[in-house]
Protein backbone atom coordinates (compact mmCIF):
# COMPACT_ATOMS: atom_id res chain seq x y z
CA UNK A 1 0.00 0.00 0.00
CA UNK A 2 2.92 2.33 0.65
CA UNK A 3 3.82 2.13 -3.06
CA UNK A 4 0.24 3.09 -4.00
CA UNK A 5 0.53 6.08 -1.67
CA UNK A 6 3.78 7.09 -3.39
CA UNK A 7 2.03 6.90 -6.76
CA UNK A 8 -0.89 8.95 -5.43
CA UNK A 9 1.43 11.72 -4.30
CA UNK A 10 2.21 12.38 -7.98
CA UNK A 11 -1.33 13.78 -8.41
CA UNK A 12 -2.10 16.11 -5.50
CA UNK A 13 -5.53 16.97 -6.93
CA UNK A 14 -6.77 13.39 -7.42
CA UNK A 15 -4.53 11.17 -5.27
CA UNK A 16 -5.67 7.81 -6.58
CA UNK A 17 -2.59 5.60 -6.85
CA UNK A 18 -2.55 1.91 -7.64
CA UNK A 19 -0.01 -0.91 -7.73
CA UNK A 20 -0.35 -4.49 -8.96
CA UNK A 21 1.95 -7.01 -7.31
CA UNK A 22 2.62 -10.67 -7.88
CA UNK A 23 1.15 -12.94 -5.25
CA UNK A 24 2.70 -14.16 -3.01
CA UNK A 25 6.18 -12.79 -3.85
CA UNK A 26 5.14 -9.11 -3.69
CA UNK A 27 7.10 -8.28 -6.85
CA UNK A 28 5.77 -5.03 -8.33
CA UNK A 29 4.31 -5.72 -11.77
CA UNK A 30 2.60 -2.39 -12.56
CA UNK A 31 1.88 0.99 -11.03
CA UNK A 32 0.03 4.15 -11.94
CA UNK A 33 -1.69 7.28 -10.71
CA UNK A 34 -4.95 8.93 -11.74
CA UNK A 35 -4.51 10.57 -15.14
CA UNK A 36 -8.03 11.77 -15.93
CA UNK A 37 -6.60 15.04 -17.21
CA UNK A 38 -5.64 13.08 -20.36
CA UNK A 39 -8.50 10.58 -20.44
CA UNK A 40 -11.59 10.45 -18.20
CA UNK A 41 -11.25 6.67 -17.90
CA UNK A 42 -7.67 6.75 -16.58
CA UNK A 43 -8.52 6.37 -12.92
CA UNK A 44 -5.59 4.99 -10.94
CA UNK A 45 -6.77 1.38 -11.10
CA UNK A 46 -7.53 1.44 -14.83
CA UNK A 47 -4.22 3.15 -15.61
CA UNK A 48 -2.47 0.48 -13.51
CA UNK A 49 -4.27 -2.33 -15.34
CA UNK A 50 -3.16 -0.72 -18.62
CA UNK A 51 0.43 -0.57 -17.34
CA UNK A 52 0.25 -4.25 -16.40
CA UNK A 53 -1.01 -5.25 -19.86
CA UNK A 54 1.69 -3.16 -21.57
CA UNK A 55 4.38 -4.95 -19.55
CA UNK A 56 2.98 -8.48 -19.20
CA UNK A 57 0.14 -8.90 -21.69
CA UNK A 58 -3.42 -9.82 -20.81
CA UNK A 59 -2.46 -12.87 -18.78
CA UNK A 60 -1.41 -14.00 -15.33
CA UNK A 61 -4.10 -12.07 -13.48
CA UNK A 62 -4.81 -14.96 -11.09
CA UNK A 63 -1.40 -14.39 -9.48
CA UNK A 64 -1.95 -10.69 -8.77
CA UNK A 65 -3.07 -8.38 -6.01
CA UNK A 66 -4.12 -4.78 -6.67
CA UNK A 67 -3.48 -2.13 -4.02
CA UNK A 68 -5.22 1.22 -4.38
CA UNK A 69 -5.43 4.32 -2.21
CA UNK A 70 -9.22 4.48 -2.34
CA UNK A 71 -12.12 2.09 -2.69
CA UNK A 72 -12.53 1.36 -6.41
CA UNK A 73 -15.42 3.16 -8.08
CA UNK A 74 -17.91 1.06 -10.08
CA UNK A 75 -15.96 1.59 -13.35
CA UNK A 76 -12.67 0.55 -11.77
CA UNK A 77 -14.22 -2.39 -9.94
CA UNK A 78 -15.77 -3.54 -13.21
CA UNK A 79 -12.33 -3.41 -14.87
CA UNK A 80 -10.89 -5.39 -11.94
CA UNK A 81 -13.69 -7.95 -12.34
CA UNK A 82 -13.12 -8.28 -16.09
CA UNK A 83 -9.40 -8.81 -15.49
CA UNK A 84 -10.31 -11.30 -12.73
CA UNK A 85 -7.84 -9.81 -10.25
CA UNK A 86 -8.50 -12.03 -7.23
CA UNK A 87 -7.23 -9.76 -4.44
CA UNK A 88 -8.05 -6.05 -4.07
CA UNK A 89 -6.86 -3.98 -1.13
CA UNK A 90 -7.68 -0.31 -0.58
CA UNK A 91 -7.15 2.46 1.92
CA UNK A 92 -9.79 5.19 1.98
CA UNK A 93 -13.53 4.63 1.78
CA UNK A 94 -15.91 6.13 -0.75
CA UNK A 95 -17.19 8.37 2.07
CA UNK A 96 -13.69 9.78 2.61
CA UNK A 97 -13.34 10.50 -1.11
CA UNK A 98 -16.72 12.26 -1.13
CA UNK A 99 -15.77 14.31 1.96
CA UNK A 100 -12.65 15.51 0.11
CA UNK A 101 -14.85 17.14 -2.53
CA UNK A 102 -14.31 14.57 -5.28
CA UNK A 103 -17.57 13.47 -6.91
CA UNK A 104 -17.98 9.72 -6.52
CA UNK A 105 -20.63 7.05 -6.91
CA UNK A 106 -21.81 5.66 -3.60
CA UNK A 107 -22.06 2.11 -5.00
CA UNK A 108 -19.45 0.14 -3.06
CA UNK A 109 -16.79 -2.10 -4.56
CA UNK A 110 -18.31 -5.02 -2.69
CA UNK A 111 -21.75 -4.31 -4.17
CA UNK A 112 -20.28 -4.25 -7.69
CA UNK A 113 -18.42 -7.51 -7.02
CA UNK A 114 -21.57 -9.13 -5.62
CA UNK A 115 -23.54 -8.09 -8.71
CA UNK A 116 -20.93 -9.89 -10.84
CA UNK A 117 -20.84 -13.06 -8.74
CA UNK A 118 -21.65 -15.25 -11.73
CA UNK A 119 -18.23 -14.41 -13.20
CA UNK A 120 -16.15 -13.08 -10.31
CA UNK A 121 -15.51 -14.53 -6.88
CA UNK A 122 -12.66 -12.60 -5.29
CA UNK A 123 -10.33 -14.23 -2.80
CA UNK A 124 -9.96 -10.97 -0.91
CA UNK A 125 -11.59 -7.53 -0.81
CA UNK A 126 -9.89 -5.70 2.06
CA UNK A 127 -10.52 -2.10 3.11
CA UNK A 128 -8.93 0.47 5.42
CA UNK A 129 -5.32 -0.65 4.90
CA UNK A 130 -3.09 2.31 5.81
CA UNK A 131 -6.26 4.41 5.84
CA UNK A 132 -4.60 6.90 8.20
CA UNK A 133 -2.15 7.68 5.33
CA UNK A 134 -4.61 7.53 2.43
CA UNK A 135 -7.24 9.57 4.29
CA UNK A 136 -4.61 12.30 4.73
CA UNK A 137 -3.98 12.35 0.97
CA UNK A 138 -7.64 13.07 0.33
CA UNK A 139 -8.11 15.48 3.25
CA UNK A 140 -5.09 17.52 2.17
CA UNK A 141 -5.57 17.30 -1.59
CA UNK A 142 -5.23 20.40 -3.72
CA UNK A 143 -8.73 21.23 -4.91
CA UNK A 144 -9.00 22.30 -8.52
CA UNK A 145 -9.24 26.03 -8.94
CA UNK A 146 -12.41 27.42 -10.57
CA UNK A 147 -11.88 28.70 -14.15
CA UNK A 148 -10.24 32.12 -14.21
CA UNK A 149 -8.71 31.78 -10.75
CA UNK A 150 -5.00 31.37 -10.15
CA UNK A 151 -3.14 29.75 -7.29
Amino acid sequence: MQLAVEQAMKNPTHPFGAVIVEHPSGKVLAQAVNNTVNNPMFHGEVACINDYVAKHGNQGWNQTTLYTTAEPCPMCMSAIILARIPRVIWGSSIQTVLASGIAQSTLSAREVAAAASSLYRPELLLDSVLAHRTDQLFANRLAKQPPGKST
